[in-house]
């Protein structure tokens, strides 16, 4: 099953670290965030990645490009230019990079990379800046049991996101980042099935917006509750949080802390 992990946004909250790198390469405990989000699912037995590129996308790409060489033990014949690798170390991972667009919008990536995911019934997706404890063998399991075309994670952090209203596990009102309020709020971590891209229109579709009304408006959106630990990396205070988690080996999001 692939994983779709959106990666094209700016980051202007986070504007010290993303003039000169896309946010989902933004550092925690020594790795950017985006390797921290791969390595959830992973623990789950996936590792089929679909990253939908945007703002500096290149710097993604250098990365995964020179990833297996950083991780490994080099002899580099001089002459011939042919390098030889041991002891690596680097993770078992298909990792597809598409670039999706400078300006194209949450919706309007994933409607991008149609091709790629129609086929295959079933895909999840997560933003590139959110790290969870979530349980994604139980949330997949959750999706195929109710038979609805979408999924999302709902989490109870702050009130600055957008809420949603849920019964009984179906969503009856999704609204982004709302002014007031508290409650159950979008934590990614998403499962569609490929009726999806029926609710998609072209590169301005914001997915938070009406595709995901449209879904609750149609009965198709239900939620999987996760009350555990979730924290997106918002600010520079959000990313100084999350290392002190690195720090002390309390990395809640990651099996062996």
């Amino acid at each position: 099953m692939k994983t779709v992990i959106l990666c094209g946004g700016l980051g202007t909250r986070l504007a010290e670290e993303t003039q000169v790198k896309p946010k989902p390469m933004v550092e925690v405990g020594g790795r950017p965030i985006l390797w921290h989000i791969m390595k959830i699912y992973e623990q789950h037995g996936l590792n089929d990645f679909v990253l939908a590129l945007g703002y500096k996308g290149e710097v993604i790409k250098d990365y995964f490009l020179n990833y297996h060489a950083r991780l490994s033990d080099l002899t580099v014949q001089l002459k011939s230019g042919s390098v030889q690798y041991s002891n690596p170390t680097a993770e078992d991972w298909n990792v597809s990079l598409v670039d999706t667009g400078a300006n194209t919008l949450t919706g309007g990536r994933l409607l991008r990379l149609k091709s790629l995911l129609e086929a295959e019934g079933t895909f999840m997706l997560t933003y590139g800046d959110g790290v969870s404890d979530i349980d994604l063998t139980a949330l997949l399991a959750f999706h195929r049991a109710h038979g609805k075309l979408a999924t999302v994670t709902a989490v109870k952090p702050s009130a600055r996101f957008g809420g949603m209203i849920i019964e009984s596990g179906i969503v009856q009102n999704f609204k982004e980042k709302p002014q007031s309020g508290e409650g159950w709020i979008n934590g990614g971590f998403f499962v569609f099935g490929a009726g999806i891209f029926d609710y998609l229109e072209d590169d301005s579709t914001v997915l938070e917006q009406s595709p995901l009304e449209n879904l609750v408006r149609d009965d198709q959106l239900m939620a999987y509750e996760h009350p555990g630990y979730w924290q997106c990396m918002d600010t520079i205070r959000d990313r100084d949080a999350l290392q002190e988690y690195c720090d002390s080996g309390t990395a809640h999001w990651l099996k062996d802390g």
